[in-house]
């Protein structure tokens, strides 16, 4: 049955549910209600840029709808939410049109699509029964399975062309990896871990920019790097990122201390290599970078308000520090950042996932 529902925007959503129904009620039912929206206001139009296919434990479902609601402007245009539930065997499902709010003037007023399916454990290895109905073609197609489901994701890797995952997610960093470089010989990654690493990597490249900076690249010898407890994995990224772009050779890192040690062969010297825990970091991702070369200079950046702050040291005596303006979009917008960059391509990810896979040995 169809409703319509006031959303606060002082327009009206259009909502659709069903017990025990099938994927093909469903999209019959999507197009019942696109036609009602139109024949509302001509200038209603539906969002036509990209899928979203998350699966979910239906015990977790508020917690990703809470992140979803987060995204912002980067909110998919149909997102298809596949809630699990242990033991059951039949398919539920409600559908919704968000309608953001009256259309002024006649300007175009884009609607998003949710939907959201309640399905059993024995759905999942033909999820694609269920979702390749669904989804609207010629679009990109995300997958998301923050709960894990690998089987689900397997069955809907052919209509995706993008997966998006987070890997300090798994039980490893060694897991990680090979489970990110499995995925990449089919669709594009896009890996969370990766994205929190974002800031950093943008700013130590704009530090190293000017012409002096770039030949001091050259003589690094020393890299240390701290991460939230469970961020190990941005950890290794990072520096696999430095690896990869400054031809560097690593070698496995082993446990010392509270962190993971060891060494790169670059041109010139080889390069020590620390990652370390962090215990006081709130979110995840990396709390400080320490970058030190064969020639007595120290350059570290580390958390603070409204940016990095950067400092930097000769042994000759010479000091000075700043902040590097632009902080980190947090685990609040995270996720909309990964939904964007589903539709961009980033060559730099797979060579640092390799050097990454070097250093887990």
């Amino acid at each position: 049955m169809s409703a319509a529902a006031e959303n606060g925007t002082g327009a009206q959503d259009l909502v659709w549910s069903a017990q025990d129904t099938t994927p093909g009620e469903v999209d019959s039912a999507l197009r019942q209600m696109l036609g009602e929206l139109h024949a509302r206001d001509s200038a209603y139009v539906p969002g036509r840029v990209l899928n979203l296919v998350s699966v979910v434990d239906r015990e977790w479902s508020g917690e990703v709808a809470n992140r979803m609601r987060r995204v912002g402007r980067f909110h998919p245009s149909r997102t298809i939410v596949c809630a699990v539930e242990p033991g059951r065997t039949t398919l539920d499902a409600r559908a919704t049109i968000a309608v953001p709010g009256p259309s002024r003037g006649g300007a175009p007023a884009v609607a998003r699509e949710l939907i959201v399916l309640t399905c059993g454990a024995r759905h999942l290895e033909h999820l694609d029964r269920l979702v390749d109905p669904l989804v609207v073609t010629d679009l990109a197609t995300v997958v998301w399975s923050p709960h894990g489901h690998p089987e689900a994701v397997r069955s809907v890797l052919p209509l995706a062309q993008v997966v998006l995952l987070d890997s300090v997610d798994a039980a490893t960093p060694a897991d990680a990896i090979a489970r990110a470089r499995e995925l990449s010989q089919d669709v594009y990654v896009v890996d969370l871990a990766w994205l929190r690493t974002t800031p950093w990597r943008e700013r130590i490249a704009a530090t190293f920019d000017p012409p002096w900076g770039r030949a001091e690249l050259a003589t690094l010898d020393r890299v240390v790097v701290r991460h939230h407890p469970e961020s190990t994995m941005a950890g290794l990224l990072f520096v696999g990122w430095l690896a990869s772009r400054l031809g560097w050779e690593p070698s496995g890192l082993v446990a010392s201390g509270k962190g993971l040690e060891g060494r790169a062969h670059a041109r010139r010297q080889d390069v020590a290599i620390r990652l370390e825990v962090d215990p006081t970091m709130q979110v995840r991702g990396l709390a400080g970078v320490e970058l030190g070369s064969a020639g007595g200079r120290t350059l570290s950046y580390d958390r603070g308000p409204g940016g990095l702050r950067a400092r930097y040291a000769h042994r000759r005596g010479t000091e000075r520090e700043w902040t590097i303006m632009g902080a980190s979009r947090g685990e609040a917008g995270i996720l909309g950042e990964g939904i964007r960059q589903a539709l961009l391509r980033d060559p730099t990810y797979r060579p640092a996932l390799d050097a990454a896979a070097a250093l887990v040995g």
